[in-house]
């Protein structure tokens, strides 16, 4: 039996029990749901209604070995490439099956069996379950897709961008702008400047009983909003294939700190070739729709497009996010940050942006970063804030233990 029918079929069977005492019988079933039938389950228990329904859903999928017929054909389980046989399978694992394992199975059904191509007909789209990883199949047939898909794309597109936004955007204002004010307060301040309430909690090591007062070593000031000096953020994201999932959120972050005022937001996407989305940032499925998963890596060619547009290093931050398998010009592109550093901008390498941990990535680049003073690691969205705000008040970087 393959990983793929065991993850499956556990996934599936354990959503469809109901709990309670387990007799002889729940058990027979529960070892013919996972073994997936045939001559060698050794259960001998039949099923019917919703069971038989739901075994043939995970059997279409993840089959039985290949029995090859008297013309070679293979006789295994299969979807096929009908449209129609494909769009009944789509309604079938969404009534039988939670949205967390529905997700698994289509992201299987499009690896294993090639059904990105369908994915190109509007029915498809219809009765798919819309996530992450769907979107990121989506921007790569991006080319391929004749009009009559696009529309129906771009609306589960902005389905699950929409609600990315709803989970993300409210924490990261706040976090951010949490950090914007720390970093803008003063440490030499006016008397009128001064934030009595935090000067007296930073000082009162320094109470003296005797005198019942406080001798203020350091004197914490209000930041002045006419003399705020505005942020700048800069991400520079890979298109590589394995990226998909760090394009979509990196898209949805660059729209949040787009909207914040007090930061500057430039977005650059990149693979052999770089493009700048920053005038398309106002809306996060316009950005993605400009984005072309796939190809080539050339790092040092997007960081040269990034240096050139920094003005203010001192209050930058280059957020690079890739798996470091560099195409270009190694040595070039370690310069590059090198340099980059050494003029005050706030560099952060991360491997991804996704809640799957760490890709594949270049160990080589990864370890030629950190002697720079730069730790490459995976980054979870819900952690993200977090990292940016470490960088905006350039304090060390929250980074996540394996």
């Amino acid at each position: 039996m393959n990983g793929g029918t065991n993850g499956g079929t556990n996934g599936g069977t354990n959503a469809g029990m109901n709990g309670g005492t387990t007799t002889d019988d729940e058990r027979l079933r529960r070892w013919r749901l996972v073994l997936g039938g045939g001559e060698a389950d050794g259960t001998g228990r039949a099923l019917t209604g919703t069971d038989a329904a739901m075994d043939g859903a995970l059997t279409a999928l993840y089959g039985r070995e290949s029995r090859p017929d008297a013309k070679g054909r293979d006789r295994s389980g299969g979807l096929g490439g009908s449209a129609p046989s494909v769009a009944r399978w789509l309604g079938d694992i969404r009534t039988y099956f939670p949205s967390s394992v529905v997700q698994v199975m289509q992201r299987d059904a499009i690896d294993r069996l090639g059904l990105a191509t369908l994915l190109l007909e509007p029915e498809m789209l219809d009765a798919v379950e819309a996530d992450v990883h769907l979107v990121g199949t989506l921007l790569s047939l991006n080319k391929a897709m004749p009009e009559t898909t696009r529309e129906t794309a771009r609306a589960v597109v902005r389905k699950v961008v929409d609600d990315l936004e709803k989970r993300l955007a409210t924490r990261t204002r706040a976090t951010l702008t949490g950090a914007l004010d720390r970093s803008a307060r003063i440490s030499r301040p006016r008397h009128r400047d001064i934030d009595w309430d935090r000067t007296i909690r930073a000082n009162l090591k320094n109470y003296l009983p005797e005198h019942r007062t406080v001798v203020p070593e350091r004197l914490v000031g209000h930041g002045r909003s006419s003399r705020a000096v505005r942020k700048e953020v800069v991400l520079c994201i890979d298109q590589s294939g394995s990226m998909a999932a760090s394009v979509v959120y990196a898209s949805v972050f660059g729209a949040v700190l787009a909207s914040m005022r007090s930061i500057a937001t430039r977005l650059v996407v990149f693979d052999t070739a770089v493009v700048d989305l920053t005038d398309r940032l106002d809306d996060p499925v316009d950005v993605l729709f400009g984005t072309q998963l796939g190809g080539g890596t050339d790092i040092n060619r997007a960081l040269a497009h990034c240096q050139a547009k920094i003005g203010r290093p001192a209050d930058t931050v280059v957020v690079l996010i890739s798996d470091l398998y560099e195409g270009g010009i190694r040595d070039e592109m370690l310069k590059r940050v090198a340099a980059m550093k050494a003029s005050g901008v706030q560099f952060v390498a991360l491997l991804a942006l996704s809640d799957e941990g760490a890709p594949a990535y270049d160990r080589d680049h990864a370890a030629a970063l950190a002697a720079l003073g730069v730790p490459a690691f995976a980054c979870t969205p819900d952690l993200f804030p977090e990292i940016m705000a470490a960088a905006l008040e350039k304090r060390p970087l929250p980074i996540p233990t394996a």
